[in-house]
């Protein structure tokens, strides 16, 4: 399906309504699959590195996926919506691939989900503009939770998140339904001035939050959990699960670390550009973007661990030239991460 990679508007202006309004994308290009039966937590036990067992009915929580070398192949988002009933979120990668062959022999069905589409409104004011529409208290749902609803008085799920480091929420509804509800949200959004929002706006507010987009966070294609910066993903303490045994041994091989970057420069770095220290390739510079609403040329790099301490200088070399950049720490944006997890909802 066509995505809205750009609207009329200028993506600056539809990244400030997002940090200042509310802005409403259509994510439905992301591949949706049901996973339901007795085995369901076995199988996804089996192929996800997190332990799915510990969550209850409403939550929803990143996993990732990797093979046997324990090489990342799919970022995925879990949504438990009953102890047998998953609906799992992913990208570009093989998530279904793998789930089709270790579903041989279990109790449990696997099905790509194509009807649901799924829009997400992100902004501070998302709470506002949903809120008086949906069945539900939506003040309740905390961040990674999820519930079903009617909004608008159209069934739908309804999912706190998203991708641009604010308050958000993502709406799961059926395709019939979808340009209702975008209309709807739109219509409902006019006194608070939200608008469409494009993949590239959300591109940008993505990696201002450090947010990783697999494949474009994951340049040589065999990275693990540990090298990315997603090792809190991973519980080796759950029994054996694909690629184990290679992420134990991997632990210790990490041959670059995630880190932020800011440079000097006024434009966006492109992305590939190296990284080079003392007259040596050091790193990779792999999302970029120029910040307006932080006035800084940012990005998400790796680099030798040996070179990865906070404040250390490196040269960008790309094709618009040599530039300097330092080791920063991440989120850029909103660093204590306040706008998605507020203390009141911290334990």
């Amino acid at each position: 399906m066509p995505l809205p990679q750009f609207y009329s508007t200028d993506p600056y202006d539809e990244v400030a309504t997002i940090r200042s309004r509310a802005g409403l994308i259509d994510v439905s290009s992301l591949n949706l699959a049901n996973v339901k039966g007795k085995d369901a937590v076995a199988l996804l036990n089996e192929v996800l590195t997190s332990d799915i067992a510990k969550m209850k009915p409403g939550q929803s929580a990143i996993s990732n996926i990797v093979d046997d070398n324990g090489s990342l192949i799919d970022d995925v988002l879990v949504y438990c919506n009953a102890a047998d009933d998953f609906r799992l979120s992913h990208g570009s990668g093989k998530l279904e691939e793998v789930l089709a062959q270790f579903s041989a022999g279990r109790d449990v069905s696997v099905a790509n989900d194509g009807d649901t589409h799924v829009l997400s409104l992100q902004g501070p004011r998302a709470l506002d503009i949903l809120a008086p529409h949906a069945s539900i208290d939506l003040t309740t749902l905390k961040y990674f939770e999820h519930a079903p609803a009617t909004l608008f008085g159209r069934p739908v799920t309804l999912a706190r998140g998203g991708y641009s480091a604010e308050r958000g929420y993502e709406v799961f509804s059926a395709a019939a339904d979808t340009v209702f509800i975008w209309d709807s949200i739109l219509e409902a959004g006019k006194p608070f001035g939200a608008i469409p929002v494009s993949w590239q706006s959300l591109d940008i507010v993505r990696v201002e939050g450090a947010l990783l987009f697999f494949p474009y966070d994951m340049p040589r294609g065999d990275e693990t959990p540990w090298e990315v910066g997603a090792d809190w993903t991973v519980n080796l303490d759950k029994p054996s699960f694909r690629g184990r045994e290679a992420l134990i041994r991997r632990k210790g091989e990490a041959r670059v670390v995630q880190r932020g970057m800011e440079i000097d420069h006024h434009e966006q770095i492109e992305p590939g550009a190296k990284l080079f220290k003392d007259g040596k390739e050091v790193g990779s510079l792999n999302s970029s973007i120029y910040s307006r609403h932080l006035m800084r040329s940012i990005a998400l790099v790796h680099v030798l661990p040996e070179f990865g301490a906070f404040g250390t200088e490196f040269e960008v070399v790309g094709p618009q030239g040599t530039f300097t950049g330092r080791l920063v720490k991440t989120p850029f944006y909103d660093p204590l991460r306040l706008r998605t997890h507020p203390l009141e909802e911290r334990g």
